[in-house]
């Protein structure tokens, strides 16, 4: 790992910016029995386009750069992609394929055309002699430093298919666990949402047409009643002003999220008190961090360099504070699940199986262990927390709307008694 860093922080964006830029060219030719054939490649120049094909018995009449469409509607490379491409990778080197010939086939088969640029680019460093994770430093948006500087272990080890393999596993089961968080996330702002936009329309368009009702009725209307016809009101003649300042609130909340670190840990602090949400999140945090270091020890990371790519990976700044701390103090001597204790963040059933896997040596399979643990919880909550939503939603909703007929039908109520 310790070599992995220092070629990390070797490679500087002045590196990166002076690689070569590939295209796309568009060719016609004739082949060498004198048939037309045309085709695209890629490459940097027209004159490395016209010198492969010759090399390959075609003679090019004529090769451009293919035109950038006017409208992109590209997709964009996602993490399940890269996932993926993984496991495709880890599959394909442990049946002896190549890497060169992995890459190419991966890349010619991809239904992105954003990914098979990637591909092309990467495949192009590796066929010109820079190893294949030099040659995916670069791209970091896609491929982050644990990622990297796992294939560079590999590298080293002679085991590239087996960390591929690895990788795929970490990677897939990542991806699952975010979804399954993001899923637990949504059900509660969808419930808010949905009850915000019914009770809107019902008070802009709904309650309206009461008022004009309750106007020829000549008598006062009940304290409820009015409530309501002056909240739809006031939404009527500022509904501007409302919607300009949910939007601006949002703004602002999403910018300073964006550029202040202090702010975005406040944040990951309070979402963790959050009942029933808060509780899926400490366990998802503490499934990604026994995961990332589980997969970086069994591919011969140092514990400390495990630690520090764990914290990053944790997805909360909290428990990357505290794991922060628990490598220092590893650093200074102390065992790991010593300064877990410490730090008073992580429940006895984790600290006590790290302990277990420190003294019988087994530190990844029980780190491996704890995160399907963790990730089970994480599944039976999201199920529970969504079939407890349902019944939530209809209960917030019906109670909004029931509350609005109640206070248009209570004068008309009021009137029937009179004229009985």
């Amino acid at each position: 790992m310790a070599t992995a860093a220092a070629k990390r922080k070797s490679r500087t964006k002045k590196d990166v910016k002076h690689q070569p830029k590939v295209f796309i060219f568009e060719w016609k030719g004739t082949n060498k029995d004198g048939k037309k054939t045309s085709g695209e490649l890629r490459g940097t120049s027209v004159a490395e386009i016209r010198s492969t094909l010759k090399a390959q018995g075609v003679n090019p009449k004529s090769v451009r750069k293919k035109a950038a469409p006017l409208f992109k509607s590209e997709k964009k490379v996602s993490a399940m992609d890269i996932a993926m491409f993984t496991r495709q990778v880890a599959t394909m080197l442990s049946a002896g394929v190549p890497l060169v010939t992995t890459l190419e086939l991966l890349g010619k088969g991809h239904e992105k055309a954003k990914f098979r640029e990637l591909l092309g680019g990467i495949l192009s460093d590796v066929q010109s002699g820079i190893p294949l994770s030099d040659a995916l430093r670069p791209h970091r948006q896609y491929f982050d430093d644990l990622y990297v500087d796992l294939v560079a272990a590999g590298e080293h080890s002679g085991a590239l298919d087996i960390v591929f393999d690895r990788i795929a596993t970490y990677r897939e089961k990542s991806e699952a666990l975010k979804s399954k968080i993001k899923k637990a996330m949504f059900y509660p702002i969808a419930v808010v949402v949905v009850a915000i936009l019914v009770t809107t329309l019902l008070l802009l368009f709904v309650v309206p047409q009461f008022e004009e009702i309750f106007k020829g009725f000549g008598a006062e209307l009940p304290a409820f009643t009015q409530l309501i016809l002056a909240i739809s009101r006031a939404l009527q003649t500022s509904w501007y002003i409302i919607l300009g300042v949910i939007v601006g609130t949002i703004f602002l909340f999403i910018k300073t999220h964006r550029n202040s670190q202090a702010f975005r840990d406040k944040i990951d602090s309070l979402i963790l008190k959050i009942p029933a949400i808060g509780d899926i999140l400490h366990k998802g945090a503490m499934a990604r961090f026994a995961r990332t270091l589980a997969t970086t020890f069994t591919a011969g990371v140092p514990l400390i360099d495990g630690l520090e790519s764990a914290a990053g990976a944790s997805g909360n700044a909290v428990y990357r504070d505290a794991l922060l701390k628990v490598r220092q103090e590893v650093m200074a001597g102390m065992q790991m699940n010593v300064a877990m204790r410490t730090t008073g963040l992580f429940p006895d059933m984790l600290i006590q199986m790290v302990m277990i896997g420190e003294e019988s040596g087994g530190l990844d399979d029980m780190l491996n262990k704890v995160a399907n643990i963790y990730e089970m919880q994480v599944d039976d909550a999201v199920d529970a927390l969504s079939s407890l939503i349902e019944p939530i939603m209809m209960v917030v909703i019906g109670t909004l709307v029931g509350g609005l007929i109640v206070a248009m039908y209570l004068p008309i109520f009021q009137m029937g008694k009179i004229v009985g």
